[in-house]
């Protein structure tokens, strides 16, 4: 018997039941279905009493969920991607991103697309795009106090987010820079649409294997985006006297302290998502960001009378 799995947005009532619904018509067409929120793959925060929240990553894989799924549905908006992605990375499970929500970036179709999609995935007649996510992880000298996968971005800032403080950023084998800057950001190509392109990053397409380190609201003109080979890995030393605060996809985090290290290096796991067509990159950008939409003429001047 094949097996599939649903994972929803438990706090949006449409995604609750559509994916009661789902379940009943795998079922019924002789799937083995488990099902799941997608809140299991939030990590949650550490407190300013405890800075240690560390959640293996293989613990957040759902009980039923391994490597014999075909593939997974995913119900919900883009934070229920992001948590579902890091749910079933390890077990390299695809998944079909079904909007329920806003902005969707992440998603390939819509609700009333799904009848027809759902046909064509139990048939097998889609392609797999694969994208890049990150490990990364919280040392304490030689400790691991946090660890996680990360799809779009790392951020780490002060507290407030108005305050400046200063980074010590290794890059592979390069000498270590000094960044000044309000917190700064490593994300994936993923990611660039995200956190990065507001802080002024580039957009990366998503089949490029770099990464890149931007700063928020920079104290220097010299500090900028940086894209670099995803092959290098990142080790930042927060060079501040106070604690720091570090988000991992918008959805979880750690406290990051001033004899802390934070390491980034890609993850031997991806993010394996179904296309029911070629993926086309440029059509989203243009869809949901409006980039290279053609410009309209205003209108001839009129002398009045």
């Amino acid at each position: 018997m094949p097996k599939a799995g649903i994972i929803y947005n438990d706090v949006k009532p449409v995604a609750g039941r559509v994916a009661i619904e789902l379940k009943d018509e795998l079922t019924s067409a002789g799937w083995d279905v488990c099902m799941t929120s997608g809140v299991g793959g939030i990590l949650g925060y550490s407190t300013p009493e405890s800075s240690v929240c560390h959640t293996p990553i293989d613990g957040l894989t759902p009980p039923g969920f391994d490597s014999e799924m075909k593939f997974a549905i995913v119900l919900g908006g883009d934070g229920t991607v992001l948590a579902a992605s890091r749910q079933v990375a390890p077990c390299g499970i695809p998944l079909l991103a079904v909007n329920t929500g806003h902005m969707g970036f992440l998603t390939e179709i819509y609700l009333n697309q799904l009848p027809a999609a759902l046909e064509k995935v139990m048939a097998g007649e889609y392609e797999i795009e694969e994208r890049v996510m990150l490990l990364v992880k919280v040392f304490r000298g030689d400790s691991l106090l946090w660890e996680a996968l990360c799809l779009n971005e790392m951020v780490l800032h002060r507290e407030p987010l108005t305050s400046m403080c200063h980074f010590e950023i290794a890059i592979g084998r390069h000498a270590p820079v000094d960044i000044a800057a309000d917190g700064v950001i490593v994300s994936t190509p993923t990611g660039s649409t995200a956190y990065s392109l507001s802080a002024g990053g580039p957009v990366v397409t998503p089949g490029v294997p770099a990464l890149q380190l931007v700063p928020i609201c920079p104290h220097s003109l010299a500090s900028r985006a940086l894209v670099f080979a995803d092959t290098e890995i990142v080790t930042i030393l927060p060079a501040n006297p106070t604690r720091l605060v570090m988000v991992v996809d918008g959805n979880a985090g750690c406290y990051v302290l001033p004899e802390d290290r934070v390491h980034i290096e890609r993850s031997q796991y991806s993010a394996r998502f179904i296309r029911l067509q070629s993926p086309e990159f440029f059509r989203i950008l243009r869809e949901k960001l409006g980039w290279g939409l053609p410009h309209i003429a205003k209108p001839t001047s009129v002398e009045l009378p």
